[in-house]
């Protein structure tokens, strides 16, 4: 998918591009209100990630413009404002939903693919490798046909990495996409969740689905 982010930050924009990169999707960034208005009113992009503070014209003065000029690309606002005021005159405004910072990077790039599912672009919600299914709109995870009972930070592991199959994927991409890019989690903890998950998902089956390399990190493969 084709998505516009409109960040200042430009540590949230380099972990926020990588992120949605990495799922697949062709980013654009602007960094300013104006230059988002003007992007955003071509109705090129399938989503639109628009901060509130902005130089110039903040987001919501941004999504109001746009759905006055009849632009329906649906719209995530991102900010720092956790006010329910605040998000009440964002989703007046216009905006499809809202995300308050800071967030986890697997919690942006769900309500990516929710939104754009919602609007006709989006992916299944049901992962699998080899006899282990994920299902993520129910929450819910089998391996050969048996129930496996994760906590929410174990799932949100599994989801990432059952979306990266034969994918080694870095400790420093498992904490900013599940823990949030600016948790303060070490190696460790990444060592331990894996832990429970293959205590969890291969223990007592003959063919182990997660995999660590050594040096640089781990995949699920079957």
């Amino acid at each position: 998918m084709y998505l516009l982010l409109v960040e200042d930050d430009p540590g949230v924009m380099r972990v926020v591009t990588r992120a949605l990169t990495d799922e697949g999707h062709r980013v654009e960034t602007v960094a300013n209100g104006k230059d988002a208005l003007a992007r955003g009113a071509t109705g090129a992009y399938d989503l639109i990630l628009l901060d509130v503070l902005l130089p110039g014209m903040d987001g919501f003065s941004v999504c109001q413009a746009l759905r006055q000029r009849q632009v329906r690309t649906p719209i995530l606002m991102l900010t720092a404002r956790d006010a329910i005021p605040d998000r009440v005159r964002g989703l007046d405004a216009g905006a499809d939903d809202y995300l308050v910072k800071p967030f986890s990077l697997i919690e942006l790039v769900a309500r990516v693919r929710a939104l754009l599912r919602r609007s006709g672009n989006g992916e299944g919600n049901l992962l699998q490798v080899g006899d282990l299914i994920l299902d993520v709109s129910r929450h819910n995870v089998m391996r050969a046909g048996q129930p496996i009972e994760l906590t929410g930070r174990e799932f949100e592991l599994l989801t990432y990495l059952m979306r990266h199959p034969n994918q080694v994927l870095t400790k420093t991409q498992l904490i900013d996409h599940v823990w949030g890019y600016s948790a303060d989690v070490t190696d460790n903890v990444v060592e331990m969740y894996i832990h429970y998950l293959r205590e969890k998902l291969d223990r007592g089956f003959p063919r182990p689905l997660i995999r660590t390399v050594r040096g640089a990190g781990y995949l699920i493969r079957e």
